[in-house]
């Protein structure tokens, strides 16, 4: 039987409850089949600091634990049932809970701030969905709905319970509200997330695999229309269909500030790119970070109003990035006409067929209007769908589940490194590729259902890297047989022989089905596989990038 446990508050005073009623609410608990539903209601307003429901579940050695990160960067895989979680030192977690460092937004693309990280052997935490696997039988346990609140779910194989919790910070509750809808399923691996996805509603919106490029990985911000104009024509001379060229970070005059180009860089404006892209009969792709605004911005200039705020009614850090940077709130009846705007230029005007959308965890950086951060995420993606209309979305360092048909393709691990290494000290979110390339394995059941898999680029030159040619090619393979959206950074114009062909041998449309990839031992990944209808087998070293 189901544990409860509540902690809440009203009129400042703090209560404790271990059932489904107390003086001050009652919850309603519907179940159907495989899925509970609960409505929460509040006698007199009350908020709530704690809400769990601990189910009892047998444990094994031979048990394997899922479980999903925060968000698309997130590092996410299997576990064994002995293991500890990695992937934030103690040094770390202290580091970006200083003040200084708050202030300056480390950490906040993470749940460093929203819930603990656990500190002991078979204890694993995850967020919206996560599952028990026994050889190819999993027990999915899995939320149906965010609107209502994020949900945790922890696995604790010493207390022999998984504990699913709803993240409810800064909402008062009156009267009826939905805060609950999950489902625990148990079934083989894709028959599982079948029935979740369907019980959900969900459907992918994009069903064609794509190749292309970003000028990301290569030049970084220190792009150029001579740079774009001059890879773009490399890539038109291949004998291979490339789908999407995808201009990244570098072009606007700053963060926020979306319309407005560097004459410098692009004279010629990003209208005339678009069309020079589509001349070479691919789609045109453009990154922008919809709701982040910078302090050198016009948009935090002029209209401060705008900005998701602190208690005290200031600007709120939403990350570090570009020094830092803050988060619009879409709540905001001018904020969001803004954002229609803007999109409305580069889509219809400029003519941009893809929109890369990165950063857009920083809509639910706080609860906001008396909204959950879960609420907050899923009407951030309602609008950005609704503005984009039917032009393709990529999106990316999102909390995956309100991205959830909402997105054609989505980042599911963090950005690939030029060097493969793990380093020390980081937040879950940085660069890395084990991080990223452990992602593309484990979060695999997403492509094709909540929307297409992109495993972050390749990259096969030989500058500006530090990984070596077997390394690259690995990962090239990697992204090939697990992601729907195969992006490289490169000049193709540089490429010799042996780059080329592994090159065109990535980008080539090919039929995968995968039939198992899992931990044959600590860091040994093994992938059982049908390729073209051909059953193949590899195994790699995902902390080296060495094959096995």
């Amino acid at each position: 039987m189901e544990k409860v446990f509540i902690n809440y508050t009203v009129k400042g005073k703090s209560f404790t409850a271990k059932e489904l009623e107390s003086a001050h609410f009652s919850i309603e608990k519907q179940e159907d089949g495989c899925r509970t539903t609960m409505y929460l209601n509040a006698k007199e307003p009350l908020t709530i600091q704690k809400f769990q429901i601990a189910y009892p579940y047998q444990f094994n050695q031979d048990n394997r634990v899922f479980v999903n990160g925060y968000q698309s960067w997130t590092d996410s895989r299997e576990y064994f049932i002995d293991e500890e979680m990695k992937g934030l030192s103690r040094f770390t977690e202290f580091y970006v809970k200083t003040p200084l460092v708050k202030k300056i937004g480390i950490g906040k693309s993470g749940d460093y701030f929203i819930c603990k990280y656990p500190r002991r052997k078979g204890l694993f935490y995850g967020w919206s969905y996560g599952y028990v696997r026994t050889n190819n039988r999993i027990d999915l346990f899995g939320s149906l709905s965010e609107r209502c609140g994020f949900t945790i779910i922890r696995f604790d194989a010493e207390n022999q319970q998984v504990i699913l919790e709803k993240e409810l910070e800064g909402v008062t509750f009156s009267g009826r509200t939905l805060i609950a809808d999950y489902a625990m399923l148990t079934d083989e691996y894709d028959a599982a997330f079948d029935k979740y996805f369907d019980l959900m509603g969900v459907q992918c919106t994009q069903k064609e695999k794509k190749c292309g490029y970003t000028t990301w990985y290569n030049y970084y911000g220190s792009i150029t229309e001579d740079i774009v104009v001059r890879d773009l024509e490399s890539l038109s001379k291949l004998d291979e269909k490339v789908d999407i060229f995808q201009i990244d970070d570098g072009y606007q005059k700053a963060i926020g500030d979306w319309t407005e180009t560097k004459k410098d860089k692009f004279p010629n404006g990003m209208k005339k790119i678009a069309d020079e892209i589509h001349k070479k009969n691919m789609l045109a792709g453009l990154w922008l970070a919809p709701l982040a605004v910078t302090a050198n911005s016009s948009v935090y200039k002029e209209h401060k109003d705008w900005l998701v705020c602190d208690k005290k009614g200031k600007p709120y850090v939403a990350g570090p990035n570009w020094g830092p940077f803050y988060a619009l709130d879409i709540y905001n009846k001018d904020a969001a006409a803004y954002i229609r705007h803007f999109f409305d230029v580069i889509l219809n005007e400029w003519g941009y067929d893809m929109v890369k959308l990165d950063f857009l965890y920083a809509a639910c950086v706080l609860p906001i209007h008396n909204k959950t951060r879960g609420q907050v995420m899923c009407d951030a993606m309602d609008l950005i769908r609704d503005c984009v209309g039917d032009k393709i979305i990529l999106g990316c360092g999102v909390p995956l589940m309100p991205a959830f048909g909402k997105v054609d393709f989505c980042r599911i691990g963090a950005d690939v490194d030029l060097e493969w290494i793990r380093k020390k000290n980081r937040i879950r979110e940085d660069v890395s590729t084990p991080n990223t390339v452990n992602c593309t394995v484990f979060r695999r059941h997403l492509n094709g259902r909540a929307f297409l898999n992109d495993p972050d680029v390749f990259l096969l030159r030989d500058t500006n890297t530090k990984m070596t040619f077997d390394q690259r090619a690995l990962l090239a393979k990697i992204n090939s047989y697990f992601g729907s959206l195969l992006f490289v950074s490169d000049n193709v114009e540089d490429y010799k022989d042996n780059q080329m062909k592994v090159f065109l041998d990535t980008i080539r449309k090919k039929d995968i089905k995968i039939l198992n990839a899992e931990f044959a031992e600590r860091n040994i990944i093994s992938v059982t596989c049908l390729a073209d209808g051909k059953k193949e087998s590899f195994r790699f070293n995902s902390e080296t990038g060495e094959s096995c």
